[in-house]
């Protein structure tokens, strides 16, 4: 694959810096499609920004899972944590994505949340990266609530 057009990039780099959300929003797609390294950067470092917008934050997490680059496991690790549910959401698909082991232990603890989305993406996920509950201690069998404050 061939790296995006120079011009292309900078022009949706500009559309990132718009103080329009839909914008960003949309420039975060573009970018995701369009690929290449200065995508993944730029990407993981909106995932990690607390003040952009969620749903920019939540579909930047989406194309890093999209883009296949291993390098954005930790960022999205971290990006399970973030207020709202559809970044944790989107970030707990991506890391399925990525097929990263590092994720394996930080899904873990979704498979017992007494929310049904996350519980279910975090299977899928664990099960993608080959990791299979059954015979594994480390899970509670109660449920645990994740950051009350999404719902």
């Amino acid at each position: 694959m061939t790296d995006p057009d120079p011009n292309v990039i900078k022009q949706i780099l500009s559309e990132l810096r718009d103080t329009n959300k839909e914008r960003r929003r949309t420039a975060v797609m573009k970018l995701g499609m369009l690929g290449g390294d200065e995508a993944v950067r730029t990407l993981i470092m909106i995932i990690g920004n607390s003040y952009e917008d969620l749903i920019v934050r939540g579909r930047a997490a989406l194309m890093l899972g999209k883009l296949g680059d291993t390098r954005a496991v930790e960022p999205l690790i971290r990006a399970l944590d973030t207020p709202g549910f559809q970044t944790t959401l989107n970030a707990v698909q991506a890391l399925g994505m990525l097929g990263d082991p590092r994720a394996i232990q930080p899904l873990k603890r979704f498979l017992n949340t007494d929310h049904e989305k996350y519980r279910e993406a975090a299977q899928e996920a664990l099960t993608k990266l080959g990791y299979t509950a059954g015979n594994d201690d480390e899970i509670e069998p109660e449920r645990i609530p994740i950051r009350r404050r999404d719902f």
